[in-house]
């Protein structure tokens, strides 16, 4: 599956938005993936996942283990472990902090690939790694269906995605005069009361 593979299913979910919104690592950027529109349509979101599966195991090989940093990665995670045939978990945030809960368990030392949706700045990808770690996992790779960075993301482990796309975001104070001149739109979920 292509880039624009991928940026077809988002645009024929309707999810591939224009205008000016807040990201939820706080940049603003004239592009969104409304990626829960793709997600709910199950068939669109098992073709995707399947083929991140399929990526994931061309780049690393066997894993044990995806998870998923809550809420925006469970679903893909879910959908891209079925795939793998590997068991999906997720961590949460407790008092800010990523951790694994709800009974859910790593065996020291297993193989596993953290599974995100979109990655732009890595930030939501580096603490659920970081988790992961400090619950004993070895986190070979992450993955993701759409890194909007162009690459640039530094997540601290290899991470393979399944579109990369180079989408401008800017922090608050240095916006273009065309992006400043539209209103703002913040569909980010970092910023939801906890």
């Amino acid at each position: 599956m292509t880039s624009e593979d991928v940026l077809n299913e988002f645009r024929g979910a309707g999810a591939l938005r224009e205008g000016h919104f807040v990201l939820s690592s706080g940049l603003h950027s004239p592009v969104f993936l409304q990626k829960n529109l793709v997600f709910m349509d199950a068939q669109r979101c098992e073709r995707l996942c399947k083929a991140l599966a399929v990526k994931i195991v061309a780049a690393v090989g066997p894993v044990d283990v995806a998870i998923s940093p809550a809420v925006g990665g469970i679903i893909p995670g879910y959908e891209t472990a079925r795939h793998l045939a590997v068991p999906s978990m997720y961590v949460e945030r407790e008092d800010g902090v990523f951790k694994l809960r709800r009974g859910f368990h790593i065996e020291p030392g297993q193989k596993v690939v953290m599974v995100e949706d979109i990655v732009t700045t890595g930030l939501s990808s580096r603490e659920c790694i970081a988790a992961i770690r400090e619950a004993g996992g070895d986190v070979i790779a992450a993955a993701c269906i759409v890194d909007r960075s162009g690459g640039r993301a530094d997540v601290g482990v290899p991470l393979i995605a399944l579109a990369t796309l180079d989408v401008p975001a800017y922090s608050a104070d240095a916006l273009p005069p065309e992006l400043a001149s539209l209103p703002v739109e913040d569909p980010g979920s970092r910023r939801l009361a906890r």
